[in-house]
């Protein structure tokens, strides 16, 4: 499975939510993240476009591994700030749910803390056989970053699912919402470049 996602800068999130209540989303939890980055020691993530990380929601820890982002090509708009990743996930609970015992190993493997993004996470999804079945749309409140919406579709690549029909479908639904501020930064370096 391939993630295909756009982030957008939003200055009014309860504009945005409303709208996403009124197209159908259904806001499941709001959860607190902090996902701490890490930089191997022999490959230099910054350039490789990958991205390794231990997230804790509510204290329960998994491991994402994100590859490099794909080339995707231009239906028309602008989709600079389109990603499309092989994304590897992992939960460790319940022996090391708090993360701890693999922030050692890799820690002891030679990585290094990067930094830690904290944000208070509202995820919003539509149910099965409705118009934006399969989007996921977040608003994210991330200390001392901002407010972003992110849009994300997942996309089976073994099934020959294009990776640009899901671009043209995000845009579409961002325009729905009103989103136009795109961000292709990360919030890992949306924060670092405000340090």
């Amino acid at each position: 499975m391939l993630e295909v996602e756009t982030k957008y800068k939003i200055d009014q999130p309860s504009v945005v939510i409303e709208k996403l209540e009124q197209l159908g989303a259904v806001n499941e939890v709001v959860e607190s993240h902090a996902d701490t980055y890490l930089r191997h020691p022999c490959r230099d993530f910054v350039q490789t476009k990958e991205a390794l990380r231990i997230r804790r929601i509510d204290g329960v820890a998994s491991v994402t591994y994100k590859g490099p982002k794909l080339a995707i090509k231009s239906t028309g708009h602008d989709q600079s700030a389109l990603k499309a990743r092989k994304e590897i996930e992992w939960c460790l609970a319940p022996a090391d749910s708090d993360g701890n015992q693999m922030t050692e190993l890799f820690l002891s493997l030679g990585f290094e803390t990067v930094a830690t993004v904290c944000k208070q996470r509202r995820t919003f999804q539509w149910p099965a056989g409705s118009d934006h079945d399969g989007f996921s749309v977040t608003v994210d409140e991330v200390e001392k970053v901002g407010t972003y919406a992110e849009i994300e579709l997942l996309v089976d690549d073994e099934k020959g699912e294009s990776v640009e029909a899901a671009g043209e479908r995000i845009h579409r639904l961002a325009e729905t919402l009103g989103l136009d501020e795109s961000e292709k930064r990360s919030y890992l370096s949306l924060l670092l470049s405000r340090s």
